[in-house]
């Protein structure tokens, strides 16, 4: 998305064979977008794909390649040790001026922006899945955060044609901190046999005009995302009852049912 926006921009990865991958499916999705915004004129849609993998490279090299960066947008696993070292290593190498994000949704940014040394220059920038179609970021400001840092990271999601919308760094920002005890209540509504999943999901989707119901959500997202996310939250407030996990979430998980991905989650897919 940024690179189609024309922003030059470097992917970093763990190794080569899982750059290739990447490569190869920004391209896939670049066709896809390509057949929808230039449906009429085929040449111009392959100029697009054309520009925007002209300002893609790639790399192993992470340290390397931040020399040059003005802006770094981190989203490896969800784990707090990981990415506060990788942080670490990319602050003593980094221009002054360079801005650290991270695409977290679960994590404190704050927590990550103290991992180096300019927490003003540190936020968060939570961009959605499938990125190329949905138009939102949440641009999340840490009590360090500059507004000089802010306003930069609001003028970059505009630039890459995304609708930013700013929120304190709180547990879930704005939409994970609805949609995940809103899952999580539809669990404890199956759980106490009040409703069978597929009615939950009918009602949400014609009742609520959701594009999925809850639990074909959860498949979606992945059950142990979810369980990692409610399980982090739990520990920082165990107290509060939204936060709370669930035995059958926790156990479908410990079988290898995490959704889609592995083909069975709440639902069995082929």
């Amino acid at each position: 998305v940024a690179a189609a926006s024309g922003h030059t921009v470097v992917l970093v990865d763990q190794s080569d064979e899982i750059l290739t991958k990447s490569t190869k499916g920004i391209e896939e999705s670049l066709k896809r977008v390509a057949k929808k915004k230039f449906a009429e004129k085929p040449e111009a849609g392959a100029e697009f794909i054309e520009k925007t993998l002209k300002n893609l490279t790639t790399s192993t090299d992470a340290v390397a390649v931040v020399h040059s960066t003005d802006l770094v947008i981190e989203a490896i696993v969800e784990n707090q040790e990981i990415k506060n070292e990788l942080f670490k290593r990319l602050d003593k190498f980094a221009p002054e001026h360079t801005i650290f994000a991270s695409n977290t949704s679960s994590l404190q940014i704050t927590q990550l922006a103290n991992s180096t040394t300019r927490q003003d220059r540190f936020g968060g920038l939570h961009f959605f899945n499938p990125v190329p179609m949905m138009k939102l970021v949440e641009v999340i400001k840490t009590p360090m955060t500059s507004q000089k840092t802010f306003e930069s990271l609001v003028d970059f999601s505009k630039a890459v044609g995304k609708s930013p919308v700013s929120c304190k760094d709180t547990p879930g920002f704005i939409v994970n901190r609805l949609l995940v005890p809103y899952m999580m209540e539809a669990v404890r509504l199956f759980e106490r046999g009040d409703a069978s999943k597929e009615d939950i999901d009918v009602a949400m989707k014609l009742g609520a005009g959701y594009p999925m119901g809850p639990f074909e959500l959860l498949d979606y997202v992945g059950l142990d995302t979810s369980k990692y996310i409610i399980d982090g939250w739990h520990s920082l407030e165990p107290n509060n009852p939204l936060f709370a996990p669930s035995p059958l979430l926790n156990k479908l998980v410990e079988e290898k049912k995490l959704g889609k991905k592995t083909g069975e989650g709440f639902y069995k897919y082929k």
